[in-house]
């Protein structure tokens, strides 16, 4: 594993991008009123989770993702195409076990093309960053 490099920072930032991207694809600017009607969610239930807990997982879970996808392009010859093409890939993997997941909890196909939505453009854009901040 000679010349096996990650930069930290950026995988740092590919973290917070999921709370950017999630900020913005679950506002009402996008797919807020959308998404809660397809998942059944109440306004009170969403007052009344734990924030804390979400976000603070979420930033957790997307760090180690951002460091999986980080050694899959260590290489020192990975351009942006490249990271952007492995990320784009990454979330055929990410989106097709969500469809099948929430087959079976029989979730409609709006609630999946937002949810699987997100995975791709989240996945296309850490793909990007790891691809072009070397």
């Amino acid at each position: 594993m000679e010349n096996f490099y990650i930069n930290h920072i950026a995988v740092a930032v590919c973290a917070v991008m999921s709370l950017v991207i999630g900020g913005l694809w679950w506002s009402p600017l996008l797919f807020a009123k959308a998404w809660q009607n397809e998942a059944g969610l109440s306004d009170e239930q969403l007052a009344k989770a734990n924030q804390a807990k979400t976000f603070g997982l979420t930033f957790v879970i997307a760090l180690v993702m951002s460091y999986n996808l980080a050694f899959f392009l260590a290489a020192p010859g990975t351009t942006w195409q490249w990271g952007l093409a492995a990320g784009l890939l990454t979330s055929i993997w990410v989106a097709g076990m969500f469809i099948v997941i929430a087959l079976f909890e029989q979730r409609s196909l709006k609630y999946m093309l937002i949810n699987c939505g997100y995975i791709v453009v989240y996945f296309a854009v850490i793909g990007f960053i790891l691809g072009i901040w070397r």
